[in-house]
Order: C-alpha cells, then sequence, then structure tokens
C-alpha cells in the first residue's frame, strides 16, 4: 500500500497551530517565532512531510521573506473585459507595484479554471510574493488561492467564509447617503434596482437603502424593489412596464442599470428628473452618456489600487496579523438627473 503524502494540514494538526503558520514556517516567512519554526521544521522531518524547491530553511538561517519580486492580479474574464470601471484600478495597481519595485503578473481566471480548481502556474509554484484578487471569483477558487500561503488581498469584494484583506467601497453607507439626498429633494417613493445575488455590494446597497427608510422614517414599499434585475434593455422595460404605478425616483446600483431605466422610463413616455429621478453607482462612462446625464455616487478608483497594494505589502510584513477591510468612501456628483417631486 502506498504510504499516504504528508501535507501541512497534517503537520499543523499534529502541532495544533494553523496552516498558514506552518507554510511561514516551512518558507522561510516572517511571522511565526524561531522556536515555532524549528518545531514545524522537526516534526515535519519526523512525519516524512516532502519539501518542493528550497522551501527548507537551515535552522541557522536567518529567516527573512522569500522576495521573488513579483506581485499576481487575478480576476475573471468579465471583471478584465469591464474597462471603465476595473480598467483604471488595474493601471494604479500596476503603477503601485512597480514603484514598489515589483512587478505584475496578470492572469485571467476563465470559468473552467474555476470548476477544476486549475491555479495559475506562477501561484501553483508560489513564485509570486503576494495575489491581489479583482472582483468575485468563487468562494473555493479564492479558498484555493489563499491555502497556498501565499499573501492576498480581495479588491471590491468580500465573503464571511474567506479569510483574507479586503478593500471595499463602504456601500451601505453610500446608499444611505443616496436615500437620504433623495429625501431632501422630497422624494417619499425612492424605487431600489440591482441584483443581490450578483455581488455583496449590491445587496449591502439594499441594506443602505432599508436603513435610511428607517432613520427617516420612510414606508418601504415592496414592489418598487427589483433584487433580481439583470443588465438588459427588454428585462428592465418589461419589469417597469409592468409597475401599476411608478416611484418618484430609482437608485440603480450601478450605471449600467441606471442607463437602461432612463432609457426605459423615456419609451414609456416619462420625462426624466421631471417625472421620475435616477440616482446610478460608479460615476463611469454611462452616466456620463445618458441624457439626461446621471447623478452618481463616484468611486475613487485610483485610491482603491493604491489600498490594495499598500495592504498587500503590509500584509507580506505582517502574515500572522488580524485580517482587515478597509471601507472607503464615495462623493455624491449632481447632475441632471435629480430634481424635486413633481408632487
Amino acid at each position: 500500500m502506498t504510504k499516504p503524502k504528508i501535507t501541512m494540514q497534517d503537520i499543523a494538526d499534529h502541532l495544533q497551530i494553523s496552516k498558514n503558520s506552518v507554510s511561514q514556517a516551512l518558507s522561510g516567512k516572517d511571522g511565526v517565532s524561531e522556536e515555532t519554526r524549528k518545531l514545524v521544521i522537526q516534526t515535519a522531518d519526523a512525519l516524512g512531510y516532502i519539501y518542493t524547491g528550497s522551501r527548507k530553511k537551515s535552522f541557522d538561517q536567518e529567516s527573512s521573506y522569500t522576495n521573488t519580486g513579483s506581485i499576481a492580479l487575478v480576476a475573471t474574464d468579465f471583471a478584465f473585459s469591464q474597462r471603465g470601471f476595473f480598467g483604471e484600478i488595474y493601471l494604479t495597481v500596476e503603477q503601485e507595484v512597480q514603484r514598489g519595485g515589483k512587478k505584475l503578473l496578470i492572469q485571467s481566471i476563465s470559468q473552467q479554471m474555476m470548476n477544476e480548481g486549475t491555479l495559475p502556474p506562477f501561484i501553483e509554484q508560489k513564485e509570486v510574493d503576494g495575489i491581489l484578487i479583482l472582483s468575485h471569483l468563487s468562494t473555493e477558487y479564492m479558498n484555493k488561492l489563499i491555502q497556498t500561503g501565499i499573501p492576498a488581498v480581495l479588491i471590491d469584494h468580500h465573503h464571511p467564509d474567506v479569510q483574507a484583506d479586503a478593500i471595499l467601497t463602504n456601500n451601505r453607507f453610500s446608499a444611505y447617503h443616496v436615500v437620504k439626498y433623495l429625501y431632501e429633494l422630497g422624494h417619499r417613493k425612492i424605487g431600489y434596482i440591482g441584483n443581490i445575488s450578483f455581488s455583496p455590494s449590491y445587496y449591502e446597497r439594499l441594506e443602505g437603502y432599508h436603513l435610511a427608510h428607517h432613520d427617516l422614517g420612510m414606508e418601504v414599499h415592496p414592489e418598487w424593489i427589483i433584487k433580481d434585475a439583470l443588465e438588459d434593455q427588454e428585462f428592465i422595460a418589461t419589469r417597469l412596464r409592468d409597475l401599476q404605478h411608478q416611484p418618484t425616483a430609482w437608485f440603480c446600483v450601478n450605471d449600467g442599470l441606471g442607463f437602461f431605466v432612463n432609457s426605459a422610463l423615456y419609451n414609456q413616455g416619462y420625462q426624466v428628473p421631471t417625472d421620475i429621478s435616477i440616482v446610478s453607482f460608479d460615476n463611469g462612462q454611462l452616466s456620463r452618456l445618458a441624457t439626461p446625464s446621471t447623478t452618481t455616487m463616484a468611486v475613487d478608483l485610483t485610491l482603491f489600487g493604491k489600498k490594495a497594494v499598500r495592504q498587500l505589502f503590509w500584509r507580506i510584513k505582517n502574515p500572522e496579523s488580524p485580517y482587515m477591510e478597509m471601507l472607503l468612501p464615495t462623493v455624491l456628483l449632481e447632475r441632471d438627473s435629480t430634481a424635486a417631486p413633481r408632487d
């Protein structure tokens, strides 16, 4: 019978410590004491752990983080195709990584790679110092990336089952301020359009919408909450046409939905903002191309990239510190799609 291969998890279970601590000890990275490092290596040898490459460090060798000089940026094919939003984050990430003296390795993650759990070769072989995960991959795939022991930071995504630092938009408070802004214009009938299953961000914006209604003492009308919205003109037109009554304002979770809502309302005989106001999110190109231009919550994409890279560099040096989430603020850009309601 073939003897089962000893894994880092086996060593961790044997010593009753985290798998991440074992990985740090075996790779010579900072974050564990020298005493723990020696104990891990002794246990690995005793259990018959097979080292890959030059991971084993001499007890007398000075401990330091293995610097490969490279950072990985991974995202889905879809995310990389969204040049308007994620493209600017990517450019800032590249600049910040180079400023930190490293090079950026980019990998698009296909649905097949996620389904099969296939990691990019330079991550599988631990040829990078850190991983930046842009937008959302499947939770299982993100955890597989993290389980390599390579420090990772999530950009514009998080999940309760993913233990990693995350740089995020303050979605709840941003949505809260959208509703409050519309309330101060005089609106009391405010709708929500988004797809809460697509992204945690959209779910959080719905939570902010509800919180504002609660704090402002406004009634929530379930028929004006469309939480399964597709970014499709026909879908939006049909859902709006099926409503018995329209709200006086729509809050759309992104500029694409805001653009489609604007078009659908126009085709159904409504005037924006005379009859119905619209506020969207992201300050992307569609918010500026719409007629009238759309009031939107602006996200500082450059700040996203800078904070993500700086957090990753910090995480590389502090692998054992508690994970953190950083919420970035937004700014309301008032344009021509909002006005006080007629009634």
